[in-house]
């Protein structure tokens, strides 16, 4: 069982919390990538910067034997921190409201304890990725010749997990998370005075009818055993109070927990948008913006992250084919390439961490310890085992 020392686990802390105060949006974490690069350096491992423009991928190898990749995310959120600490963001209307900082200390300290302890037999590839939340870092890292450059057998990711107790472990042979696409519909009818609609073609019943049928495609033309969600969340329409508009504007989300079915609700989406609106002489139009794929686990890896978990220090249970989350993830982009598994860290301390996304979330730091356990726990036990 791997002993983490306290002044890995001090170092990796106190970082955490200056990275906190340094938040940076996706693409743009040059700090955060500069202090990152530093870091490994001094721990001597090779260090290979450039990868999505801030990304870094440090190698350290150890004889011959396989090679296994571990990931952690950098980037910040466009939120203004509600915080009051002495760690809070100096950098007005961003903020690590998601925990990437404590992540990326996470993985720092287990880089440093592998780089000190060397009792694997093979390579690892620690990877730093920009842009998680939204821009797709993960795909950019793949596209760029991620495992090209950097060949691995199997490869890591973790987060930490509100609404789980701290020391807990959940994680899924399967999805962990849902997949995420955005739609944009435009109605457009014609437009008239309120008082005489008999006169135009309102896109705005048109519109209600249409989001009530959007919510019943779950319940009548899928399979109940579906996991999907189609949220509408945002409406324009009208200038006036007095006259129907021409057009109306809706958008919204789609979350799946299995492309198939998501390529289902592609398809039922726009065959509602076509023909929901036609008995009101009202014609409907969608546009797409394809998001994440479904981060779905490789079967061997998430029992490879449970038995590691086991026997880590410090975890006191491990779920194991929990439901998942219809929260998105890109993470999906490298596990759509390699086989690996992605899992959650419990959060909560003695009061209920804030929730992700939160203005006032703040990593907790008694992962930090857990964190680290579990990477050299698996590296440890994975590239042994596949050298002996």
């Amino acid at each position: 069982m791997a002993v983490i020392s306290e002044q890995i686990i001090k170092q990796a802390k106190q970082l955490r919390r200056e990275l906190h105060t340094r938040p940076e949006l996706g693409l743009n974490e040059h700090h955060t990538s500069q202090k990152i690069s530093e870091l490994l350096l001094s721990f001597g491992l090779d260090v290979h910067t450039g990868l999505a423009g801030t990304g870094i991928v440090a190698t350290l190898r150890n004889g011959d034997g396989p090679s296994i990749g571990l990931r952690a995310d950098i980037d910040a959120l466009p939120i203004q921190e509600l915080n009051d600490f002495e760690h809070v963001s100096q950098n007005p209307g961003l903020m690590h409201a998601c925990g990437h900082d404590g992540h990326t200390a996470t993985l720092l300290g287990a880089a440093r304890h592998l780089s000190e302890n060397r009792h694997f037999r093979g390579t690892v590839h620690f990877i730093f990725q920009p842009a998680e939340e939204n821009a797709g870092g993960g795909q950019m890292m793949v596209n760029e010749g991620l495992f090209e450059r950097f060949p691995m057998q199997e490869v890591y990711a973790l987060h930490n997990w509100p609404g789980l107790p701290v020391g807990e472990v959940a994680v899924s042979q399967g999805a962990m998370m849902a997949s995420q696409d955005n739609f944009y519909i435009t109605l457009t009818g014609k437009g008239c005075h309120a008082a005489m609609p008999e006169l135009g073609a309102d896109p705005v019943v048109a519109g209600a009818q249409l989001i009530l049928s959007l919510q019943s495609l779950i319940s009548r033309r899928l399979s109940p055993l579906e996991q999907t969600v189609i949220s509408l969340t945002q409406l324009q329409a009208g200038e006036a109070i007095n006259v129907i508009p021409e057009t109306l504007h809706m958008s919204g989300t789609l979350r799946c927990q299995s492309n198939e079915t998501r390529i289902t609700c592609w398809r039922l989406i726009e065959e509602y948008v076509k023909s929901v609106p036609l008995p009101f002489g009202v014609k409907g139009e969608v546009r797409w913006e394809f998001g994440y794929p479904v981060t779905k686990n490789h079967p061997a890896q998430a029992e490879i992250v449970r038995e590691a978990a086991e026997h880590s220090p410090g975890v006191t249970k491990v779920h194991f084919n929990n439901p998942p989350s219809m929260a998105a993830e890109d993470f999906a982009y490298l596990l759509e390439r390699c086989p690996g598994a992605y899992f959650w860290l419990g959060a909560d301390g003695a009061e209920p961490s804030a929730s992700l996304h939160n203005a006032r979330f703040d990593f907790n730091d008694d992962l930090i310890p857990l964190g680290i356990g579990i990477w050299v726990t698996l590296v440890e036990r994975q590239l042994k085992d596949a050298a002996a």
